[in-house]
């Protein structure tokens, strides 16, 4: 495993598992609630920097709540790596100042589905106008990515929260102006480009993996260790940003160097596993989202 350096395309790193909202489609956590801070986040940005180009903000909780959001920026730019950031869109205005300016912040991903997914009293149109605001703003600054995600269309096992999709597509038509029909253009495919450097994404909800669930299948491939791994607020390391509880822990890179983390027992039982289409740990044979590749 350890022969092809940078072999992941990205990290993900927890930097908070605070959320100010509880969305239906989330598992929620029940971890100790955390914000990294300054030192814990440069001491994982530098283990991590030998296996990819790309973090990820994102795992549990939402990443513009960390005050140290900005500094965290920096950190990744003087160490040559790019962000990408996957938000609720709530706190957008708060921290887009921050954003504008940097430059290791390459994409920004707004999950939409978030709003009608919480009993809330925020207003849809004020929710959008912010999110399509900051992309206006974001075209005309800078050089970040948006991708905007409503992943709340039913499956043929789930009913999604999207009452609102139509009025959110066709806000982001008259906002945007694409020079399409959106609903014309979800016919052939559910993700596409809006305009120069913005992307609506849509996809299916998928139920998160539980550990606590009935009828486990071993028939499985993830990505999980092979693309991607992801690092809890505590500094735990797991095989991917799905493990919400860390049910998987692999060790800490806070204490353990990420190079025997990767080459552990454990870690590489999972990996080979894969290669074999067999899921080695229970949570993994409880993964909803796995599905899509099996």
């Amino acid at each position: 495993m350890l022969r092809n350096m940078k072999r992941f395309k990205r990290v993900y790193i927890e930097i908070t598992n605070v959320c100010n909202l509880s969305c239906n489609f989330c598992p929620k956590t029940g971890r100790e609630l955390k914000f990294m801070d300054e030192e814990a986040f440069t001491h994982i940005v530098e283990a991590v920097k030998p296996y990819t180009d790309h973090i990820y903000f994102h795992l549990m909780g939402e990443p513009f709540l960390n005050p140290k959001l900005g500094r965290f920026l920096e950190i990744s730019s003087e160490k040559g790596l790019k962000v990408n950031i996957t938000t609720n869109g709530t706190l957008i205005n708060s921290v887009k100042d921050v954003l504008m300016v940097s430059p290791a912040l390459r994409q920004v991903n707004i999950s939409l589905s978030s709003f009608e997914a919480n009993d809330n009293s925020e207003d849809l149109d004020e929710y959008l106008d912010n999110a399509l605001d900051f992309i206006s703003e974001a075209n005309e600054k800078s050089n970040v990515i948006i991708s905007l995600r409503l992943w709340n269309m039913d499956s043929h096992e789930i009913k999604g929260s999207n009452k609102s999709n139509a009025d959110i597509l066709k806000k982001m038509e008259d906002r945007l102006k694409p020079g399409f029909s959106i609903s014309e253009k979800l016919q052939d495919s559910y993700s596409f480009k809006l305009r120069d450097k913005v992307y609506l994404n849509m996809a299916e909800k998928f139920n998160w993996p539980d550990i606590s669930k009935a009828a486990p299948d071993d028939n499985v491939f993830c990505y999980g260790l092979r693309d991607h791994m992801g690092i809890l607020v505590d500094g735990t390391a797991v095989p991917c940003c799905l493990d919400s509880e860390g049910n998987i822990p692999l060790g800490n890179v806070l204490e353990t160097p990420l190079e025997d983390i990767l080459a552990s027992e454990r870690a590489m039982n999972l990996y080979d596993g894969f290669s074999r289409r067999r899921a080695s740990e229970e949570l993994c044979k409880r993964c909803g989202y796995a599905k899509r590749f099996s």
